[in-house]
């Protein structure tokens, strides 16, 4: 088995030490995540900014328990373990009923919207801020955030890596409790999303109450 096939299993099956020797040095958040798709809703809108939760041609803020998701990016590659900084976060999701911004399906139409979209860079310490809401959810998913996290091309070539985030179930019932999210109904738990199953929990993301909402910090490693 190639390292490459060793570090997707190690995503896999938890918390993912880059290699041997890195598991002496490396801090404890240096961790392999499992990929997962990006789904039907990916928009390259190249709209950076750390604030998502608003419209950007009416800045109408959608209603959502407010959610602060801190990236903690490392470059695991050649079995390193190093801050990441300069590579593209985007994150995008739906919101508190279930609809995604920009895109239109049999539930919406938001064509030219571009709510609870963006991107940022990491800082010298691989760490990129959102602000957002806690997502909603739409039929036949668990509660998620997408994710995709890009590297500027080196010697001709950069990197891709695409997943998403998920909740812990009793946080969510907490929240879905609430406005604007009771008015929805019953949602689809965790161990019953057909993706969640192949991954997911080692995507959950850590989530604490904070003074105004919920904040959660995520590691994760790219390597080659």
């Amino acid at each position: 088995m190639n390292r490459r096939a060793l570090l997707a299993l190690f995503g896999l099956s938890g918390g993912a030490w880059l290699t041997r020797r890195a598991f002496a040095q490396a801090p404890a958040g240096c961790v392999v995540r499992p990929q997962q798709t990006e789904g039907p809703y990916f928009v390259d809108e190249r709209l950076n900014r750390g604030d998502i939760r608003s419209e950007p041609a009416t800045g109408i803020v959608k209603p959502g328990a407010p959610l602060e998701i801190v990236f903690r990016v490392s470059d695991g590659s050649g079995g390193r373990c190093v801050p990441l900084g300069n590579a593209t976060v985007d994150v995008w999701h739906c919101d508190a009923q279930g609809a995604y911004s920009d895109v239109r399906d049999s539930a919406n139409d938001t064509q030219g919207q571009r709510f609870l979209r963006g991107y940022q860079l990491t800082d010298a310490a691989g760490i990129a801020r959102f602000t957002t809401i806690y997502p909603g959810w739409y039929e036949g998913r668990a509660v998620h955030v997408h994710f995709k996290i890009r590297t500027a091309p080196i010697a001709g070539r950069g990197r891709e890596f695409t997943s998403q985030l998920y909740f812990d179930e009793a946080l969510t019932e907490q929240v879905h409790a609430q406005t604007p999210y009771v008015r929805r109904g019953r949602r689809v738990p965790n161990e019953r999303d057909g993706l969640f199953r192949r991954g997911g929990r080692d995507l959950v993301l850590a989530v604490a109450k904070a003074a105004a909402g919920y904040t959660g910090t995520f590691d994760i490693a790219l390597a080659d």
